[in-house]
C-alpha cells in the first residue's frame, strides 16, 4: 500500500479525501503564503502560476521529508477585478472583503498537485467561478454572526460556502469541489490510475 499525505491544513481539503473513501496522513507545509505571493507578484507573475507555485512548493517541501510517499499538495486564490484576495486576518478585514467583493465575479484558481521523491508527478489547474449578490452591511453583518470566527479567517475572501456563506452567492461556474478547494474527480481519476486502484475505503474495500 502507498502512502499518501496530505501537505494542507485545510479542514476541507481533509473531509473531501476523507468522505471519498481515501485513507491519509496530513503532514501540513508550513509556507509563509502572504510573503510569496507579494514576491511573485513583484516579479509580475499571474495568479494562475501562483497557485500552482505554491501547490508545488507544498507538495516539493513535505515530498521531500517523505519520498517513498505521494504528497498531494494543493492551493487556491480569489481574483476579482484585478485584486488578489487572501484570506481576512481579523473579522475587520473580513468585513472588508466583502463589501469590496458585492456583486462581483470572481475566479477561484484552484491548484492540485502530486509529488513523489521531491518531485512534481501530476498537477491539474481549475478555474471555477462564482458570483456573489449584492452585499449589504447587514447582510455582512448575518453572515459573520452565522458562521465560528475561525471558519470565516480560513477562507479566501472571508467567503466559506459550505454552510452559511452559500446564502452570498448568486450562481457557481465550473468545478464545486475546486471551489471547496481540492479538484476532486481528476485527483481521485489519477490516485486510481497511478496505484492501479489499490487505494480504497477505510475498510479496506477496492471502489475503483
Amino acid at each position: 500500500m502507498s502512502r499518501l499525505i496530505l501537505a494542507s491544513s485545510s479542514a476541507s481539503r481533509a473531509r473531501l479525501l476523507r468522505e471519498a473513501g481515501v485513507r491519509f496522513e496530513v503532514v501540513p507545509a508550513h509556507v509563509d503564503e502572504v510573503a510569496f505571493k507579494e514576491a511573485a507578484r513583484a516579479e509580475g507573475l499571474g495568479a494562475l502560476d501562483v497557485t500552482m507555485a505554491l501547490a508545488e512548493l507544498k507538495a516539493g517541501r513535505i515530498s521531500a521529508r517523505f519520498p517513498e510517499a505521494l504528497v498531494i499538495g494543493a492551493d487556491q486564490m480569489l481574483v476579482a477585478d484585478g485584486r488578489w484576495y487572501d484570506k481576512p486576518r481579523d473579522l475587520a478585514e473580513a468585513r472588508a472583503q466583502l463589501l469590496s467583493l458585492s456583486g462581483a465575479r470572481e475566479e477561484l484558481p484552484t491548484a492540485v498537485v502530486v509529488a513523489k521523491e521531491g518531485g512534481v508527478i501530476w498537477r491539474h489547474l481549475a478555474r471555477p467561478r462564482i458570483r456573489l449578490r449584492s452585499l449589504t452591511p447587514e447582510l455582512i453583518e448575518a453572515y459573520l454572526a452565522a458562521e465560528p470566527e475561525e471558519a470565516v479567517l480560513s477562507a479566501v475572501g472571508a467567503i466559506r460556502i459550505e454552510g452559511p456563506g452559500i446564502q452570498l452567492i448568486s450562481a457557481i461556474e465550473g468545478d464545486f469541489f475546486a471551489i471547496l478547494g481540492l479538484p476532486l474527480l481528476p485527483l481521485l481519476a489519477f490516485l486510481r490510475d497511478h496505484l492501479k486502484r489499490e487505494w480504497i475505503d477505510g475498510e479496506g474495500h477496492d471502489i475503483s
